[in-house]
């Protein structure tokens, strides 16, 4: 059994596991021994501790055969992202700053992770302190996609969608600010969701009231998804934003008719944000699947003027706040991009951010109004397909030349802005054999309708089940 464990369902091993069918150190076992084959040729977890997460998984079986209760996510291994604090092993940030860091408290994510019984495998790579969604640094190098390891798998949770894609892992930790979780997943054919900002609270952090930037949760299922998601949320009172909608909530049945439902397509985001034809022709023939569960589909979006300007100011100043002092400390240590976004914050003046919050008030109320007509928007979670690894960025979106890094994602971070939630689903490969994701939106605090329509439409299509061809070290 352990050759197939490593691409088990979440959900189908904690079934075995809870039996006693399988024991937590074959289940960590096989994932070691899948790293062992695959992993060196994707360079997603970058930091391993074997020893460690095999007596993890010693002590579960042992509490689990002394009668105690069977936590959700007992047994399973993950890797953390490597932006998210563990204790007693190093947090990275992909940084040449931090490179020996070893925090000395778990992040709140971590902690009820582990205390949900997941066993701590290692960390996943990241992007220089996350920014951007193409996964490389100086620490570690480049996060090569399991699809096709000459290509981006994403980021900045590229190491956890390529660890996810690759069985290397059941289920991963991530963060998204600008689709941190979404793109990665469309580019690894895995799912993420972005939830509603406050569904899973965070600690510790120097900026309680952002909304900007979510943990969430990444996985090959959208019901793994919710397994994840259950463990993650819930409220915190140190955390000032977080629902107060317990995780549990989140741990039932997703099956739902879609008969009925109302559903807006736009492909460019209102000529914001146009795709490449590969990307389309992907996507658009997935209507008619939709269609065939009863959904009733318009083309339509919301009004998003201001969008863009109250994204990239609000993440300048969020950068300035996070890294500003780093800027001055150690110029040189960070990547030109970075250092600009915090330049940026820096040149900010009252009246921008006045004008982006503004902005951001009257999107949010906007974005109401169009919901009370629609239960979802569909459009592309990326605008391009998975680029060519050794490049920063694609050079050019829908045949016009991209001017910044952020340039072509604007497909997920101008949804980022509205306070949504926002699922990627895999919907399918072009003839090249690179995956394209869905993005699924629904309305504020709406994950699990989110998550119960992406849950449909998987089951529908399969696509998620194909799986990448890697030739064993």
């Amino acid at each position: 059994m352990s050759d197939a464990l490593h691409y088990l369902d979440a959900t189908e091993l904690t079934g075995l596991l809870g039996r006693r069918e399988v024991s937590a150190r074959e289940v960590v076992q096989a994932h070691l021994d899948r790293i062992e084959q695959v992993g060196s040729e994707l360079n997603a977890i970058v930091t391993l501790d074997p020893e460690g997460a095999l007596a993890a998984a010693g002590e579960a079986d042992d509490r689990l055969a002394g009668g105690c209760p069977v936590p959700p996510l007992h047994g399973l291994p993950i890797a953390f992202k490597d932006t998210h604090l563990t204790r007693g092993m190093r947090t990275t940030f992909g940084s040449p700053l931090f490179a020996d860091h070893v925090p000395d408290e778990d992040e709140l994510v971590v902690e009820r992770l582990q205390r949900a019984g997941a066993i701590r495998l290692g960390k996943t790579n990241v992007p220089e302190f996350a920014a951007g969604s193409h996964t490389f640094n100086p620490v570690f190098g480049t996060t090569r996609n399991p699809y096709d390891t000459s290509r981006s798998a994403g980021g900045s949770s590229g190491g956890a969608a390529a660890a996810l894609a690759a069985g290397l892992q059941p289920l991963a930790d991530g963060s998204d600010m600008g689709g941190s979780l979404r793109n990665p997943a469309s580019f690894c054919n895995v799912v993420g969701l972005r939830p509603t900002p406050g569904r899973v609270p965070r600690h510790p952090g120097d900026i309680l009231w952002d909304t900007l930037t979510v943990p969430g949760p990444m996985a090959r299922t959208v019901a793994d998804a919710a397994l994840l998601l259950s463990a993650m949320a819930g409220p915190d009172p140190r955390c000032p934003l977080s629902l107060e909608t317990p995780g549990e909530a989140f741990r039932v049945p997703l099956d739902s008719e879609l008969n009925g439902l109302r559903i807006a397509w736009s492909p460019d985001l209102g000529e914001l944000a146009p795709a490449d034809p590969d990307v389309l022709a992907v996507l658009e023939p997935q209507l008619s699947v939709l269609e065939g569960l009863g959904c009733r589909i318009e083309a339509a979006c919301p009004d998003l003027t201001g969008a863009d300007e109250a994204f990239r100011t609000l993440r300048a100043h969020a950068f300035d706040l996070a890294f500003g002092a780093l800027l001055d400390s150690e110029p040189a240590a960070l990547k030109p991009s970075l250092a600009e976004n915090i330049e940026q914050g820096r040149r900010l003046t009252p009246a921008d951010l006045v004008s982006a919050t503004a902005n951001r008030s009257r999107l949010y109320l906007r974005t109401l109004d169009f919901f009370a007509r629609y239960d979802l928007l569909l459009t592309p979670v990326s605008q391009v397909t998975p680029f060519d690894a050794e490049l920063e960025y694609p050079q050019q979106v829908a045949g016009r030349p991209v001017e910044t890094y952020l340039d072509w994602m604007r497909s997920a971070y101008l949804i980022s802005v509205l306070g949504v939630p926002a699922l990627s689903v895999p919907a399918g490969f072009t003839p090249g054999g690179l995956p394209v994701g869905m993005q699924f939106i629904g309305p504020p605090r709406a994950d699990l309708a989110v998550l119960q329509a992406g849950h449909a439409y998987e089951r529908a299509t399969g696509y998620g089940r194909r799986r990448p061809v890697l030739a064993p070290a």
